[in-house]
C-alpha cells in the first residue's frame, strides 16, 4: 500500500539589498569629501599670501623642518607671522581693540602706535591728568592694568617676540636711599610684563625688559612732562627665511633699514606726520 508522501513548500523571502545596502555609503562619503575640498579651495581663495605659502609649505613638506615655510621657526604651525609688510595691519586691529576700552575717551591720547626699524612700538605715557602707576610707585592703577590687559590678549596670539621697556622723567625720586629712577623703570617695565604674561602672552615671549630711567626722554626739551613716563611694548619683526641665501645681504653691505612711520595717538584725529618727521624717542614707564 502506497504511502502518500508528505508534501515540502520552501518559501524564499526576496532580498532587498537594492534599497538597504551599503552602496549609498560610498557615494555619500565621495559627496561629503568633495564639498569639503570644495570649501578649503574657498577658504584659501581669502586668505593672505602667507597662510597660503604655509598651507603650500605644509603638503610639500608635512614635517614642516626642512624649509620652515612662513617663519624663522620650526614647524609649519607658526605660519600665522608678522613681518615688516604687514605690521600696519597689526597697528589697526590693536587700536580696534584700545577702543574697546570702558575708559577710552581718557585715555586715547596716552597711547601711541608706531612703525619702526625695530618693531611695532606701542607707547603707553603718562600725563598730567592721566597715569597707569601710582605715585612714585611700580603698582599698576585701574587704567594701566585695563591697557596692559588688553594689549597681552592680541599679541598673545602672535609668535613674535616682545621687548618692556620703562622710562620716566627727570624729577628725582622722593625717597632717599639707593632706590632711583633706574629701579623705578625696571620696576615698572616688570610689573607690565608679569600682568602681560598672566593675560595671554606666552612665557617664552617676553625676551627682554629694559629699564631706561630718564636717559630716553620723549620730550627732551622738557624733561619733567608727564609723557616722559611711559611704558613701551616693542613686536619685533619676524624675519622669514628664504632659499635663496644670495638675496640676503654680507654682513657689509649698506642695507637701508626700513622707514619709520609715525602715528598720531589712538584716536586722535591728526594725520600720520610727514616723512621727514622725528621719530619719537624710545618707549617708558610712567612715574610721578
Amino acid at each position: 500500500m502506497d504511502k502518500t508522501r508528505p508534501i515540502i513548500i520552501v518559501k524564499k523571502k526576496g532580498g532587498h539589498g537594492g534599497h538597504h545596502g551599503g552602496a549609498w555609503k560610498v557615494a555619500y562619503a565621495d559627496f561629503v569629501t568633495a564639498m569639503m575640498a570644495l570649501f578649503i579651495v574657498l577658504w584659501l581663495l581669502n586668505t593672505s599670501k602667507q597662510v597660503q605659502e604655509a598651507v603650500s609649505g605644509y603638503f610639500k613638506d608635512p614635517a614642516g623642518f626642512s624649509k620652515k615655510i612662513g617663519s624663522n621657526m620650526l614647524g609649519a604651525g607658526e605660519s600665522f607671522i608678522l613681518t615688516k609688510d604687514n605690521m600696519p595691519k597689526l597697528k589697526e586691529q590693536l587700536q580696534n581693540a584700545i577702543r574697546q576700552i570702558s575708559d577710552f575717551d581718557k585715555i586715547k591720547n596716552q597711547v601711541e602706535i608706531t612703525v619702526t626699524a625695530e618693531g611695532l612700538r606701542i607707547e603707553l605715557m603718562e600725563s598730567a591728568s592721566g597715569t597707569f602707576f601710582d605715585s612714585g610707585s611700580p603698582q599698576l592703577n585701574a587704567d594701566g592694568r585695563d591697557l596692559l590687559i588688553t594689549l597681552a590678549q592680541e599679541l598673545g596670539k602672535l609668535p613674535n617676540k616682545l621687548y618692556i621697556e620703562g622710562h620716566t622723567d627727570s624729577k628725582p625720586y622722593a625717597t632717599s636711599g639707593s632706590y632711583s629712577n633706574w629701579e623705578l623703570s625696571t620696576d615698572r617695565a616688570n610689573s607690565a610684563r608679569r600682568l602681560m604674561q598672566a593675560n595671554g602672552i606666552g612665557p617664552d615671549q617676553i625676551t627682554q625688559v629694559r629699564g631706561f630711567a630718564d636717559q630716553h626722554l620723549r620730550k627732551p626739551d622738557n624733561p619733567l612732562d608727564p609723557a616722559n613716563r611711559r611704558i613701551s611694548v616693542i613686536v619685533q619683526y619676524i624675519v622669514k627665511n628664504t632659499d635663496d641665501e644670495e638675496a640676503k645681504p654680507s654682513a657689509g653691505s649698506n642695507e637701508k633699514k626700513p622707514e619709520e612711520i609715525s602715528t598720531p595717538p589712538v584716536g586722535s584725529d591728526q594725520k600720520t606726520p610727514p616723512e621727514n618727521s622725528t621719530p619719537p624717542v624710545e618707549g617708558s614707564a610712567p612715574k610721578e
